[in-house]
Order: C-alpha cells, then sequence, then structure tokens
C-alpha cells in the first residue's frame, strides 16, 4: 500500500523531543526520509531509533538555529543529494524570559528573536529554491495563541511569534501562484518541555500529548493540502481565515 509521503523528503527543525520529533516520527511513518534537525544529538539519535524501528530512514543534522551559515549549508546538502525539498516545518522555538519588557535583558531578546523569527526567515530564503522544484511543497511554521494574546511578561515570545505569522502569510501570497502551500499550526498548550518551564503550575495531564499534536499537523504537510496562507488551530481542529482589518 503507498504512504502518502512515499519518495518525498521533509525536514523538521527541533525535533530531538516534544512535538518536533513526535511530527519527526509521524512524517517517516507516512512515507518520507525525514532530515531532523535540532541542538541535542542525543534526542536526535532516540528520534532515530524509533524511525528506524518503524522501517523509515532519517538523516541526522545536529544543528543550533542560530547558526545561519549552517543552515545555508544544509540547503546546499539537500540540493546536491535531493535537488528538491517537499516538506519543512519551522518547529524549534524558545520560550524565551517571562519579564516586564522593560526588565527583559537584550541578550535574551535577541535570543528569542534569532531563533523564533530569523531563523525561520533564513529557512525560507535558503530551501525555497528547493520547495519550488517539488512537485506540492508543503511548508508549516508552529506559531502559538500567544501571538494575537499580549499576556504581560511573555513580550518577546509573544512579538517573535506574531511576527512568524507575519512572515508565513507574506510567503503564502508571494507563492500563490505556485504548487507550495504555506500554513502556520497553533498546538495551544502542550505536554512539553517548554510549557512546563512557562507554567510551572499547570498540571502536564491536562495538556494533549506532542503525539496528539503532531498527528493533526502531518495533513498540512501532505500533497492533498490545499490550503495556504491560514492559520490551523488545534484546538478548534480547524483552519481559520486570518480577517483583513475593517
Amino acid at each position: 500500500m503507498s504512504k502518502p509521503l512515499s519518495d518525498r523528503i521533509a525536514l523538521v527543525t527541533g525535533a530531538s523531543r516534544g512535538i518536533g520529533a513526535a511530527l519527526a516520527l509521524h512524517l517517516a511513518q507516512a512515507g518520507a526520509h525525514v532530515v531532523a534537525v535540532a541542538r541535542t544529538v542525543g534526542g536526535l539519535e532516540e528520534l532515530d531509533d524509533k524511525i528506524k524501528a518503524e522501517g523509515g530512514t532519517a538523516t541526522l543534522v545536529p544543528l543550533d538555529m542560530k547558526d545561519y551559515d549552517g543552515i545555508a549549508r544544509l540547503a546546499l546538502a539537500l540540493n546536491e543529494r535531493y535537488g528538491r525539498l517537499d516538506v519543512m516545518v519551522g518547529n524549534a522555538g524558545v520560550g524565551g524570559p517571562s519579564s516586564p519588557l522593560g526588565h527583559v535583558e537584550p541578550k535574551a531578546w535577541d535570543e528569542v528573536i534569532a531563533v523564533n523569527i530569523t531563523a525561520n526567515w533564513h529557512l525560507i530564503r535558503c530551501m525555497d529554491p528547493l520547495l519550488q522544484r517539488a512537485p506540492a511543497g508543503r511548508v508549516v511554521f508552529i506559531t502559538s495563541g500567544s501571538a494575537h494574546n499580549a499576556r504581560a511578561y511573555r513580550g518577546p515570545y509573544s512579538v517573535s511569534k506574531a511576527a512568524l505569522e507575519t512572515m508565513a502569510r507574506t510567503y503564502a501570497n508571494e507563492t500563490a501562484t505556485t504548487n507550495l502551500r504555506i500554513n502556520v499550526f497553533s498546538p495551544n498548550p502542550t505536554r512539553t518541555r517548554m510549557r512546563a518551564a512557562i507554567a510551572p503550575g499547570e498540571d502536564p495531564m491536562t495538556l494533549p500529548t506532542p503525539d496528539e499534536v503532531a498527528r493533526a499537523i502531518v495533513p498540512l504537510c501532505l500533497p492533498s493540502c490545499n490550503e495556504s496562507g491560514k492559520y490551523y488551530d488545534f484546538r478548534i481542529g480547524r483552519f481559520l481565515e486570518y480577517r483583513a482589518p475593517a
């Protein structure tokens, strides 16, 4: 029986744990060769073991997303080896400090912006030619409800996710006449290490698991996904239209 992503190449950032690791495994199960990118080598190796146990294949790429030259080198390597990229999921992110905006240290601000927005722009810049060569290029950026709910003391994270969504919609509009489909996915609070750090008093057992969330992302990565420039809310379970200002 043919799998929906057979012979497809799928890149996932932040793939060593949480939603990224779960999604990488599901994409491999759907037939994709997964290019798993993360800083943590041990987590990537654990993922590789799980993918192999399911009969899938992966390329492990230990890479800090702030290494922008490394992203460019990865694009060159993918071009030489495959000549295209079918799926790209920008999942890697950092939560940043919980602090009043005026008290945020410049180094902490710069890290959140570097990982959550600038790194994803470098992915677009370097991977777009490869995605354009795919018969059905699919791109998903992982956002957060924080982009629309500007809570006190979570400024850097909220700002970075709002910027990410604007960038994704811009990219979708620029590629509207191509075979690319670009969307953003909001998992809402999920049982991850990042969420535990942000909300230490929250009962994690009340939250969905990364595996549950990842299952909902897979359809956005398939050739059958025809939506673009949309926002998918996991809690609601459907795409939402962005509303233009009145």
